[in-house]
């Protein structure tokens, strides 16, 4: 783990975006199309801790970007090219532009000055979404990557991000995955290499601690 000093130095808040991955009623809510997943992001309090996280972007001026991944009723532009791609064709809830499943769920509270980046296709939040015209547009150097799941999506994020040459900062129960046992062998065996990893408390005090105080 970073130390304090070394973390706050990461977390600037003009130059710290916190991204949520996936963070939607239809695949962490109550209603999930995965609910495996679903309970798992809650029971572990990893669903809170993004909420927590949130809450305190919004009061240290840290840009929020939420990444969403939707399809179209006619499934037009969806990629096919993987068993996940398929599977997810046939749940009994569709992740459906426009719908209750594509909204960010409770307790995940979005701001006005939120971004909500949205995405027909592919496995990664970043790569092909826009999302990193808009950091760098946001003058962003480190990127807060929180949400699910850490079997797909959250490493897809983490790597794009260290290849797009921004530091990736993990707070690891502010993730989660399946089985339960997986997320915490992913962190310490692969994102542990790449990114910085840390908790959500130890993030929260960074960015609600007054600037210019160690």
């Amino acid at each position: 783990m970073p130390s304090h000093a070394q973390l706050s130095e990461l977390l600037d808040p003009a130059s710290t975006v916190l991204l949520t991955v996936e963070c939607q009623q239809g695949v962490v809510g109550p209603d999930s199309a995965l609910p495996e997943l679903a309970r798992a992001a809650r029971s572990s309090g990893a669903l809170r801790n993004v909420a927590r996280l949130v809450c305190a972007a919004h009061g240290s001026g840290v840009q929020v970007i939420h990444a969403i991944a939707e399809r179209r009723p006619d499934g037009r532009g969806a990629s096919r090219n993987a068993r996940l791609f398929r599977a997810a064709e046939r749940l009994p809830v569709r992740q459906l532009a426009g719908s209750t499943a594509v909204r960010v769920a409770p307790p995940i509270e979005v701001a006005e000055e939120d971004l909500v980046v949205r995405r027909l296709h592919g496995l990664s939040p970043i790569h092909g979404t826009g999302v990193d015209a808009l950091l760098r547009n946001l003058g962003c150097r480190t990127l807060i990557v929180t949400g699910v799941s850490a079997n797909v999506a959250i490493p897809n994020a983490v790597f794009d991000a260290v290849n797009l040459g921004y530091t990736a900062v993990v707070p690891a129960d502010a993730i989660a995955g399946v089985p339960a046992d997986y997320t915490p062998a992913m962190i310490r065996h692969t994102l542990a290499l790449v990114a910085t990893v840390a908790t959500t408390d130890e993030v929260l005090g960074c960015l609600t601690r007054p600037r210019g105080r160690d």
